[in-house]
């Protein structure tokens, strides 16, 4: 089975490598996925398709670390389309140039080297927001015919402990009631606030997820609750933000025990009034939202020694739900370890691969510090870089536990290292031919050559 994708991605970076190496962790996830050398061709290109995330450079002229070239295209590009997510980057990652492009319309900013599981999270988060956007607007014409987004999995379970959750969530969503979810990272908080919005009478909204922990504070007012035009430097038109973009569905709060005490203070006050004041402007706009917040944080312990607002925990937890890591649910692992696989196999068009027997038991006694992520990551690696049909305890690099370092610090996956294994599988696949390990690849033997040196694998 063929996996569907979607979103229209757009890079614009002056490296080819650096195009290369989005092209390459980007094309197996979204439908369409361009990439030019030049932002003198972004009006061109964007005439010939509607991008939903355009990842932009900052810098182009040599030596030049201001940012402006990339401001000014920012602007450039908002004017063609006001609705496009753009994400800006830049190796040079000052703050004061995130906080200028995102005051002047950027919807995220991330510093090179970005890893790949940052690049592909803003992309999904990006084209996500687009298209609730967009269903948002075929709803308000009374024709929407949504269903659950295909792309997040049903939460996957056969263990008793999860039993009796599954059970909350259905008895939950019926409702309007506020739901804070808590538990390690890995664990699935956000398939569980999936699943209570797509189990509620909302079900036909939008379901808005936001990231706490990654909005500055000085956008935070921004982003939350939106701005005027002429609010503040460079806010050329008014814009919505997150609770005005939710309104009629769910607000997924991700990350909430990362917020200082004065934004705790701005979210517990929209969440009181059920209004929003947007940034530059003195009138309240009524919002209708559910509010799902998300943390792996220990928000009680925080509340008692006061760097958690007691009063908003009680606005945000009139349902708790803890999901166990996965540790405490070894039943499940093989379960989810085969929807990975299947998911994973048609990804990467390598259908028909296995997981020998005693393949599966050495992952069910694993302890998974990163949770049902690692699995996922670790499943995804084994699909491909396998050579044969079946994979075998060889195709998994497990991680033994130290005391060093925390049980439940999350494995890293850095692009250079995806790359690194792209190469070396495609070299491997074709007997160190370089014409046609580069074919497969999508770059110049040229380039082939400077990523062979850059790796050390000339021999």
């Amino acid at each position: 089975m063929k996996l569907e994708k979607s979103g229209k991605i757009l890079v614009v970076d002056d490296d080819n490598d650096v195009l290369y190496t989005a092209r390459l962790v980007l094309r197996e996830l979204f439908e369409k996925v361009d990439t030019i050398n030049r932002p003198g061709l972004i009006p061109e290109s964007m005439k010939s398709c509607r991008y939903d995330v355009i990842l932009l450079d900052m810098n182009y002229s040599r030596g030049s670390t201001s940012g402006k070239d990339g401001l000014d295209w920012l602007g450039k590009i908002l004017r063609i389309d006001p609705q496009v997510r753009v994400v800006t980057t830049t190796a040079y990652g000052e703050i004061n140039l995130a906080v200028q492009a995102m005051k002047a319309g950027a919807a995220d900013f991330i510093t090179k080297p970005w890893s790949r599981d940052q690049l592909t999270e803003i992309f999904k988060n990006g084209s996500a927001i687009r298209h609730s956007q967009k269903e948002k607007i075929v709803s308000t014409r009374g024709d929407s015919k949504k269903t659950p987004d295909e792309k997040y999995p049903k939460i996957l379970s056969r263990s008793p402990v999860m039993e009796q959750i599954m059970e909350t969530i259905k008895t939950v969503a019926a409702t309007n009631a506020n739901v804070l979810i808590m538990g390690e990272n890995g664990t699935g908080k956000e398939l569980v606030a999936r699943a209570l919005h797509f189990e509620s009478m909302r079900k036909h909204n939008i379901f808005v997820h936001v990231d706490l922990g990654a909005i500055p504070d000085t956008l935070f007012e921004s982003e939350l609750f939106g701005h005027t035009r002429g609010a503040f430097t460079d806010a050329r038109e008014e814009r919505a933000g997150r609770f005005e973009t939710a309104s009629g569905g769910t607000l997924f709060l991700d990350e909430i025990g990362n917020l200082t005490l004065p934004l705790q203070a701005k979210i517990l006050t929209a969440i009181q009034n059920r209004e929003i004041i947007r940034l530059g402007s003195n009138h309240p706009v009524p919002v209708n939202v559910r509010i799902v917040s998300a943390t792996n944080m220990p928000l009680f312990q925080m509340a008692d020694s006061f760097e958690f607002r007691q009063d908003l925990l009680y606005r945000i937890n009139t349902v708790e739900i803890t999901l166990p890591p996965l540790r405490e649910r070894r039943e499940d692992i093989g379960l989810i370890a085969d929807y990975y696989l299947k998911y994973f196999s048609a990804q990467y068009n390598k259908n028909g691969i296995t997981i020998r027997q005693d393949t599966v038991k050495k992952l069910t006694d694993y302890h998974w510090p990163g949770n049902i992520r690692e699995l996922a990551h670790s499943i995804e690696r084994a699909v491909i870089l396998s050579k044969s049909k079946t994979l075998t305890n060889d195709d998994f690099i497990l991680k033994i536990k130290s005391n060093a370092a925390s049980p439940f610090a999350e494995p890293a996956i850095r692009v250079e290292d995806f790359e690194k294994r792209a190469v070396s599988s495609a070299l491997t696949k074709h007997n160190g031919n370089l014409s046609k390990a580069s074919e497969e690849l999508g770059i110049a033997r040229s380039t082939l050559y400077r990523k062979i040196a850059r790796f050390g694998m000339e021999n």
